[in-house]
């Protein structure tokens, strides 16, 4: 008969209080940082964190004192100031929990059953999110390759950000890599008995996740680091087996994976049923919905007419040519077609701007703003004429289309054979 690591009958104390820190923590963040993880919850969300947006705004103006007032929420950047905010309210919240129901509770000598409770949702919440980033990652939609913009962007331009999204999107390669690495990750922490193997996996790609956050001012750094706290948390009842086989050479005895089940079989079938079911659910929507994204935004997107990068090799102004002088603010040096809806110009002096276009390939024009209509033709393949009111100025401009391919970024591929370093 195999020997199993025992569940402790009497906890100490500092165990049963840390524990009542934890379980209200951990699930108040789950309900107030839900991340999407549960399916067709978002609806309710919105209604329950209503009031919070509320009175978070409120305790800041009135408790904290804070300087400036909150009207930013958890949206494009997961560490606004409502964020933390709130982070230190579920922390105080927890913490006046843990002590009244430590003073009520004192005769309690364990919480084994709801410990194994927790668990469940944290290892749940865990996975759904690893699987959400991992498909995103492998479906190449988190991280787009390198755009127009970009690619003739210098790199002392570029924010801590932005050079880290290009990296990550230059390499297809790195994008299924990383995305198979939290795709693992988070289906391994679905079933018990591969529990801590997800953990440890999970605790090195949410500690790559946070380290990027952190070393690239990318704005997830909060949900990061609970991902690494609540693998922390999956491990920490392996503790003594886990520093007995790696650290000690010592037996690890088997964890207790037994399952908390209802005395009712119909309960315990209900809640498999729930959980296949969850698990499909969660591979099957975060899979379908980035595929779908991946359609409209991805690299593989469909592209506008006129999709590419051009280089402005004359501007005339007024039956003027301008010379190409760095000082010069009207003048256009690049532009490019990325978007259905728009172009960026880039002028003499690198400053560039978005303005909203259509293109009619029928009556070759591009209409900028509503407004403005510039009509082209193509003298070659890849150069073509547009001509008409800039800002006030009739124009005529030649422009000659790049090859995105000619970039050293995109042009120097993999080598297996290296015989000097091509690092410039």
């Amino acid at each position: 008969m195999t020997t199993l690591t025992a569940e402790p009958a009497y906890w100490s104390t500092a165990q049963k209080i840390t524990f009542r820190f934890f379980m209200i923590f951990f699930v108040l963040y789950v309900l107030l940082n839900p991340n999407a993880v549960a399916p067709f919850t978002f609806g309710l969300f919105n209604l329950y964190i209503a009031p919070f947006h509320a009175l978070i705004p409120w305790l800041a103006k009135h408790v904290l004192h804070l300087s400036r007032p909150i009207t930013e929420f958890t949206g494009g950047s997961g560490d606004t100031t409502y964020d933390y905010v709130i982070l230190l309210f579920l922390t105080t919240l927890s913490a006046i929990g843990a002590i009244i129901w430590s003073i009520t509770g004192r005769k309690t000598h364990n919480y084994n059953k709801l410990l194994y409770w927790l668990t469940v949702i944290v290892r749940y919440y865990v996975a759904i999110t690893m699987v959400s980033y991992g498909s995103a990652k492998i479906i190449k939609l988190q991280f787009p390759s390198p755009s127009f913009g970009r690619l003739i962007e210098p790199v002392g331009s570029m924010s801590p950000m932005g050079l880290a999204w290009t990296y990550m999107g230059y390499s297809v390669g790195f994008n299924y890599f990383t995305g198979f690495a939290e795709l693992i990750a988070g289906l391994l922490l679905f079933f018990r008995k591969t529990t801590t193997l997800g953990a440890i996996v999970g605790l090195v790609v949410a500690g790559n996740i946070m380290a990027i956050n952190y070393c690239f001012d990318v704005p997830v750094k909060l949900l990061s680091t609970a991902l690494v706290f609540m693998c922390l948390f999956l491990m920490i009842r392996d503790t003594t087996r886990l520093i007995n086989f790696f650290f000690r050479n010592r037996e690890a005895l088997p964890s207790n994976l037994s399952p908390h089940r209802f005395k009712a079989k119909w309960k315990n079938i209900t809640l498999a049923a729930i959980k296949y079911l969850l698990v499909a659910f969660t591979l099957f929507s975060n899979f379908a919905n980035s595929i779908s994204l991946a359609k409209q935004y991805g690299d593989n997107a469909k592209k506008p007419p006129l999709y590419g990068i051009y280089n402005v090799e004359r501007f005339i102004k007024n039956n003027d040519t301008l010379p190409p002088l760095t000082t010069d603010t009207l003048r256009w040096s690049k532009f490019w077609i990325s978007y259905v809806d728009g172009i960026t110009i880039k002028l003499m002096n690198d400053s560039t701007k978005f303005y909203p276009a259509t293109m009619d390939t029928v009556k070759h024009q591009i209409v900028v703003n509503n407004a403005v209509t510039l009509n082209y033709t193509f003298e070659k393949p890849d150069i073509m004429i547009l001509k008409g009111i800039w800002k006030k100025d009739s124009i005529s401009v030649r422009v000659h289309k790049l090859d995105p391919k000619n970039f050293s970024l995109l042009k120097r591929g993999f080598h297996w054979v290296n015989e000097v370093p091509f690092n410039k």
